[in-house]
């Protein structure tokens, strides 16, 4: 776990970056920090590394106060990465990988071998660690910069911005992949993000900051979400809060019901009243038949078909059945193969019980713990 007991970090020209700060990062969870440029979250992330020491208050990083630590060897135990994933230009990328290791004394032979276990563990190929990191995308530069942290199989690992850098698509697959690997690997991280969006799918618990270092709120995503502590936090999830809270819930737990399908290889049926979805041999979901389309010939083009999993969003099956021209999503296994359909009016349905559901536990966990100061309540809000 790590610890922060009220602490504050000012500077020598009288800037505050971090006021009076007490919070709990869990271990084995993903803490995100978010706020605005200038609120202290990366000052917060860098003091637990001591790349920043505090003016006051106490850090405690497994129960030991990083400040009685020696901050080389305290590094040394912490993975770190950047926005721009800061490898070393000369280095090959298995060098790079392996830096950590041989400066905990591992021999180079078996700090190599880490890295190339690694660089298949964050979705690179053992050809990619022969090349130098101009050679790389951004994307794969930041999934070294990942290996990298995790080379000595630190217990921390802080990430400062690190998918900034890069346009929305492979952010999204950094994130997965993020997500994945902490599945295996149960690291305690701290995250920074100035977006809500990223904040919401990583995080176990959220800590929203604002200008002057003063932490707001502290909270899992779904009470964050519910219940924000004031109108900044509100302000800041943006208007869209209720479907952010969608993000949260899967179609696990949404009724299917049975199919009208056509083989690819059958011929094309009339027209009839219910929606029919064309699947190949093996039940996977092709596309729609347009059920107006009474000219309609064999090999006719389809409408587009997104199979959903039951661990797909809510959100995303909203914006799915809203895409499709029968209102109904196809949903599938992990093979790919149709399971049934779910009706738009099931997924509002259900949308609207998850909804009254997180409104009661916000409001039960208020009557049981009431929002404090800072002060009163570690990691509650101001």
């Amino acid at each position: 776990m790590i610890k922060f007991d009220a602490v504050n970090k000012r500077f020598p020209n009288g800037t505050t970056a971090v006021h009076d700060l007490t919070l709990e990062m869990p271990e084995g969870g993903i803490t995100v920090l978010v706020g605005s440029s200038g609120c202290g979250k990366t000052t917060t992330l860098r003091m637990i590394n001591r790349m920043v020491d505090p003016t006051s208050g106490t850090i405690r990083l497994g129960g030991r106060d990083v400040l009685e630590q020696d901050a080389a060897e305290l590094r040394r135990g912490i993975g770190y990465v950047i926005q721009q994933s800061g490898l070393f230009p000369h280095r090959t990328v298995l060098d790079n990988i392996a830096t950590v290791p041989l400066l905990l004394g591992w021999g180079r032979k078996k700090a190599r071998a880490r890295a190339a276990e690694l660089l298949e563990t964050v979705g690179l190929t053992a050809e990619a660690g022969k090349r130098y990191p101009h050679q790389l995308s951004g994307g794969q530069q930041q999934r070294v910069g990942v290996a990298r942290a995790l080379a000595a199989d630190p217990p921390v690992l802080l990430m400062d911005e690190p998918f900034g850098a890069v346009d929305p698509v492979v952010r999204t697959q950094l994130q997965d992949e993020l997500i994945r690997l902490q599945r295996e690997l149960n690291k305690t991280i701290a995250f920074v993000t100035h977006d809500i969006d990223e904040a919401v799918r990583l995080g176990d618990r959220i800590a929203v900051f604002r200008t002057g270092g003063h932490l707001v709120q502290c909270a899992a995503p779904a009470e964050l979400l519910a219940r924000p502590a004031d109108d900044f936090v509100a302000d800041f999830l943006g208007a869209e809060r209720e479907l952010k809270l969608l993000s949260l819930t899967t179609l696990a737990e949404v009724p299917l019901q049975r199919a009208t399908t056509v083989r690819e290889d059958a011929p094309t049926p009339p027209p009839g009243p219910e929606p029919r979805l064309v699947v190949s041999a093996r039940n996977e979901p092709l596309g729609w038949l347009d059920p107006y389309d009474t000219d309609a010939a064999p090999g006719a083009p389809l409408t587009p078909v997104r199979p959903l999993r039951d661990t797909d969003s809510l959100l995303a099956a909203l914006n799915e059945s809203i895409a499709s021209p029968s209102g109904l999503i196809a949903r599938v296994d992990a093979d790919g193969v149709l399971t049934g359909v779910t009706s738009r009016e099931a997924i509002h349905e259900h949308a609207g019980r998850r909804h009254q559901e997180a409104a009661r536990a916000a409001v039960s966990l208020a009557e049981a713990a009431p929002l404090a100061p800072l002060s009163e309540t570690p990691g509650g809000a101001v």
